[in-house]
């Protein structure tokens, strides 16, 4: 196996690993409205109709750095303005415009979350949009606008004790490098990680964590302007990224909303099959959350195309979705761009469908090890596997299980999420579908065993697997005849023990056996403490009650709360819980609301 193909493997279970491990689960309900997956898309590689109008380009991006040093007080002004109706005042994803959208705010304001991007990175979501999460691009800004608001958001996770002791260890190590960490294009392009481990491979080598991150954070402020009066463009924009201002709303005139949904399938559609259009905006006052204005059924037309008129203003988000032979159909997302009154919505493509899914390819597994506890031995694999046939493949979910993976022996299956990077499911009555695509699926099968000095490791092969990864901490090793043996690699500040294995065919096994002990660790709390978790596989708008609900509620108006301390993740995990709780309408607003000041406020003291 090449090195660069393995390394990109590696790299990917080990980011969704970290993932999983900050949030545990991700909780879902069953979401009637099917925003849940705005990017749901069928088959980007299907060639598209001869009358198929392209949807407006996302804009594009010049250089990745600023032309002038940002000015972070400018930057605070803009943050509360467009982002922290979401974000929320500290970026904790805690906005009260973003409580109601049908997704989850990242949150910013955690270092987690900051040190892990680059301002090179933020500033191509701004300027470009994150449509799958209701951001659409920020048009109304200037180049250098953009640069002050990414810059202050940057500062939102560090403190000025922070930033002091930062500023005492650099200039007491490094006191004539300066100018090594003021060229904006090489600053923009690198996260605090990296730029921590420049700082620990020069003159930080024997810094602790606390002081790495606190010298990183120092250093950030070398590239920023000295304090000025904020310059903000005091005119109303006629476009806000969050919001639809009124300026917009007044500038709105009737428009041609059209699309086509291509037949591919050996079955003519119904002469009755009803498709909605659903447009929604986010209203001017940050409180108001997200409306839906328009939600318009009519029959489609016997072409398969359809046409909508409505009045168009930028930044409106509009889908259309239908239900057919039990498959909740939706199309991408279209924003309506400046200027236009015409918005033509991306093909949507329907196939024959096929409960047969022997045709699937799996083209990897990636498989992750926790031993952090004593008793049982966690397991992350990640299925990485595409469908390249003609035909739409049903999966049954009837029984909890997906029946093209399988779990090791003596293994208990704890569920399954799809992969962040995966191409989007179909959700069906009784599970998904998977349409065909040449962008591969992804899946994350959990389980747990149980842990003995010498772990013998049989998992079985449903369909043939192609190649085959392990990771385990460092200080613990494999053997087996299949096993390649790739060495210790580091990945984000993390060493994993590294094996690969070739193809696994249909009906075989992948065995092999573990021993050892993680380097530098120590008994702590089971990643999965608590076994009655709430699964579900990420976009598929279906829930997966796999080992029983993760809370029971006695009373549905009032609910006491407790979690355990466990550092800042454990309040994360409680911030997701309590959100989902309060949108499911499982607790009172007046709960919701004390409960979550609590948790904000010890994990602002946690960070």
């Amino acid at each position: 196996m090449r090195k660069e193909h393995f390394t990109n493997h590696a790299l990917r279970i080990t980011n969704h690993v970290k993932d999983f491990m900050k949030q545990k689960f991700i909780f879902l309900s069953i979401i009637t409205l099917a925003l849940s997956a705005c990017n749901m898309t069928l088959a980007r590689d299907v060639t598209p109709p001869a009358n198929y109008v392209a949807p407006t380009a996302v804009p594009t991006i010049g250089a990745v750095y600023p032309s002038n040093k940002p000015n972070i007080e400018n930057g605070k002004i803009i943050f509360q303005e467009k982002c922290a109706p979401c974000h929320g005042d500290s970026g904790l994803g805690d906005g009260e415009q973003g409580k109601q959208l049908p997704v989850t705010v990242k949150p910013i304001g955690l270092p987690e979350v900051a040190n892990q991007a680059s301002p090179a990175k933020w500033y191509s979501i701004v300027t470009q949009g994150n449509i799958d999460n209701f951001m659409p691009p920020f048009a109304s800004l200037s180049e250098q606008e953009k640069w002050d608001v990414i810059t202050y958001a940057f500062t939102l996770h560090t403190t000025p004790e922070q930033i002091e002791l930062g500023k005492n260890l650099f200039e007491s190590n490094c006191a004539n490098c300066d100018s090594q960490f003021t060229n904006l294009e090489n600053m923009s392009a690198i996260s605090n990680v990296e730029l921590i481990k420049q700082i620990k491979d020069s003159f930080g080598k024997n810094f602790s964590d606390e002081e790495l991150s606190a010298t990183a954070s120092y250093i950030r402020t070398l590239t920023f302007a000295s304090e000025s009066a904020p310059i903000v463009d005091s005119t109303p924009s006629a476009e806000s990224t969050l919001e639809v201002s009124d300026q917009a709303e007044a500038s709105a005139e009737a428009g041609n909303i059209t699309g086509q949904i291509e037949n591919r399938s050996n079955e003519s559609f119904p002469t009755d099959l009803q498709i909605t259009l659903r447009g929604f905006q986010h209203s001017s006052d940050p409180n108001a959350g997200t409306d839906e204005f328009v939600n318009e059924t009519k029959p489609l037309n016997t072409d398969g195309t359809y046409s909508f008129t409505h009045e168009l203003s930028e930044g409106q988000i509009y889908l259309i979705q239908f239900t057919l032979d039990g498959l909740n159909y939706q199309s991408q997302v279209a924003v309506v761009p400046a200027d236009t009154n015409k918005l033509n919505i991306p093909t949507l493509v329907v196939y024959e469908t096929t409960d047969n899914f022997s045709t699937l390819q799996i083209d990897s597994v990636e498989i992750f090890f926790d031993l952090t506890s004593q008793t049982e031995v966690q397991l992350f694999s990640v299925y990485t596997f595409t469908n390249r046939t003609d035909k739409t493949i049903l999966i049954n979910l009837e029984n909890e299980t997906v029946p093209f993976i399988s779990f090791p022996s003596g293994a208990s299956g704890l569920g399954y999420e799809a992969a962040q990077d995966s191409a989007i499911f179909i959700p069906s009555e009784n599970g998904f579908a998977i349409p065909p695509s040449e962008t591969p699926y992804g899946l994350i099968a959990f389980a747990s065993i149980p842990r003995t000095k010498r772990i013998q490791f049989s998992m079985p092969a449903v369909l043939d697997i192609s190649q085959a990864t392990v990771l385990l901490p460092e200080g613990v090793t494999a053997k087996g005849d299949v096993l390649v043996d790739e060495g210790v690699q580091a990945f984000q500040d993390t060493n994993f023990q590294i094996y690969s294995a070739g193809k696994t065919p249909k009906g075989g096994y992948l065995e092999f056996t573990i021993s050892g002990t993680p380097k530098g660790t120590t008994e702590n709390t089971n990643l999965l403490e608590n076994q009655n978790v709430l699964l579900g596989i990420g976009t598929l708008g279906v829930v997966l009650i796999c080992v029983g609900i993760w809370m029971y509620l006695k009373d549905r108006s009032k609910v006491e709360i407790d979690y355990e301390d466990d550092g800042n993740d454990s309040t994360l995990d409680a911030i997701i819980a309590l959100d989902d709780l309060h949108k499911d309408k499982k607790i009172s607003d007046e709960a919701y609301h004390a409960r979550r000041n609590e948790l904000k406020n010890k994990l602002k003291r946690e960070s």
